[in-house]
């Protein structure tokens, strides 16, 4: 069999973390483990059935079974403007301000295939979702590590970065509500952001996937809301986490409109856009009626309070997260991110994530992830108290 050499892109991407703790998964269950994942942020709950219902008709319209438009059919657009309009008192041209995105993880990464060149500086959040990096490196470009500390509230500190990093930077990645740390902010976050990019000339690009899954009255802001964010950055977001249509694979960038012609004209040449009945069971699910996404959320906050509650008879001083679908904590003593999480499920057949796969300033703490059928959440918190004991920090 002949060998060949890969291109330095693919060969300087780390391993994608959910992939590797996919394999430990497999590998326990091969054992005859009963493995209860806390790992993977995948909502276990049904897409809402006003949704399929919506699929399945539109499956059934030859019209839809044909090449879509690779930016998306101009309604979905509109309905995504009509979202940030209701949502977050944000105008949008449905026309020149949206593209249609098969997942916002496709676009994140491809964001930097359209403004990064080989040796060009992108400021990444550390810890952070791995793809932000990885699209990145696939540009050739070289990541530049913004790191969010527990005592800034897990904010990059925009000071801190150097002057001469700054001036190089042509990118800049944030997400919040934050994965993994579950952080929150304010709109005075994001004018702070908007002052810093126009200052340095800094492309924004905002991953919003968790705006819809909050807590406590708190309503998660746009990035947009920020005056002059639109002169200065794109918005990532998604149907997924509200919706659990995670592999349905349909999400949005609205924002500075000629960044998101370039990001439309680059999908023109690399995929055909997403299959038009999904983009209309999209449109009924951002129009249609909330009742199955406030459930969601009012479930969600059961297993926030088990997962708090659990690790504070533990020993763990947590705070329940504002947001998102994730609760991220310290390591005990004695232990680094790797090393707990696999004593934990050697101990437990519990899988927690590895805060280190998230960057190096993750190390220290691992993940858990609120998606699992709340039975199961239980019983993988008795497993820990019945094998773990009390912790040690």
């Amino acid at each position: 069999m002949l060998k060949f050499e890969q291109a330095d892109r693919v060969k300087n991407l780390p391993p994608y973390l959910f992939a590797r703790i996919e394999k430990l998964i497999a590998e326990k269950r091969e054992q005859g483990v009963d493995v209860i994942s806390l790992g993977i942020g995948d909502p276990d709950l049904p897409t809402p059935d006003h949704i399929i219902e919506e699929l399945k008709k539109e499956a059934e319209n030859p019209a839809n079974h044909q090449y879509p438009s690779s930016v998306g059919m101009l309604s979905y657009r509109q309905a995504v403007a009509e979202f940030y309009k209701k949502r977050f008192s944000v105008d949008l041209d449905p026309k020149s301000e949206v593209v249609t995105l098969i997942g916002s993880k496709e676009g994140i990464a491809h964001i930097s295939w359209c403004y990064l060149n080989p040796g060009d500086v992108v400021l990444v959040p550390d810890p952070g979702y791995p793809v932000y990096a990885g699209g990145a490196i696939l540009a050739g470009a070289e990541t530049y590590t913004m790191k969010l500390k527990e005592e800034n509230g897990f904010k990059p500190k925009y000071e801190d970065i150097p002057t001469d990093i700054a001036k190089k930077a042509k990118m800049m990645f944030i997400n919040y509500p934050n994965n993994p740390t579950g952080a929150v902010v304010d709109v005075k976050f994001f004018e702070e952001t908007v002052a810093f990019a126009k200052e340095h000339n800094i492309l924004v690009c905002h991953d919003n996937a968790y705006s819809e899954i909050a807590f406590e009255g708190y309503r998660p802001p746009s990035f947009l809301e920020a005056k002059g964010a639109k002169e200065v950055g794109i918005e990532f977001g998604s149907v997924s986490k509200p919706y659990n249509m995670t592999g349905w694979r349909i999400g949005w960038a609205v924002g500075h409109p000629e960044v998101v012609d370039a990001l439309g004209r680059l999908k023109s040449n690399v995929d055909s856009g997403q299959f038009q009945a999904i983009q209309y069971a999209a449109i009924k699910g951002l129009t249609g009626p909330q009742d199955a996404l406030q459930n969601n959320i009012a479930i969600y906050d059961e297993r926030r309070k088990i997962v708090v509650e659990g690790l504070r008879e533990l020993g763990w001083k947590v705070d329940p997260p504002k947001a998102t679908f994730y609760v991220w904590v310290p390591v005990p003593k004695g232990f680094t991110s790797a090393s707990f999480a696999e004593y934990v499920i050697e101990k437990t057949g519990v899988v927690i994530t590895p805060g280190n796969g998230y960057g190096e300033s993750g190390e220290g703490y691992f993940r858990i992830s609120l998606t699992i059928p709340t039975e199961r959440l239980k019983e993988a918190f008795r497993r820990m108290k019945e094998s773990l004991g009390k912790v040690e920090f």
